[in-house]
């Protein structure tokens, strides 16, 4: 199951690059921007659960998705560039393992255990 879901990431992490593709933006722009959705890790400073909280409405598919048809609908392409960015981030995320976290920390994810051996 884990291949299968790490498939599935990385056939969304394409449909992210090519969506970026069809934007008026350099690459450099997406690279440069790929690792800023962690700037959510910063949560866990505060607390597990503000970390939980802020790490997710970073890594959200659905956050992304409503980012990038609102600029869509706007005619924003850097509504449209922030929805990719976060959607094509979660899914590199997910490919690692690293899903949505849980309250009790950040090693408890949706996905299950970090680092815990399958």
């Amino acid at each position: 199951m884990k291949t299968l879901i790490q498939l599935e990431e990385l056939a969304m992490l394409g449909l992210g690059i090519y969506l970026f593709s069809l934007l008026p933006f350099s690459w450099w722009i997406f690279l440069g921007l790929f690792l800023v959705p962690d700037v959510g890790m910063l949560g866990y400073s505060i607390s597990n659960k503000i970390g939980a909280l802020t790490y997710n409405i970073f890594h959200h598919k659905g956050v992304a998705i409503f980012f990038y048809l609102v600029g869509i609908y706007t005619n924003n392409e850097l509504l449209e560039l922030s929805g990719i960015i976060l959607f094509s981030h979660a899914s590199f995320d997910r490919i690692l393992g690293y899903g949505l976290k849980l309250k009790k920390g950040f090693k408890f994810t949706h996905l299950g255990e970090i680092g815990k051996k399958d």
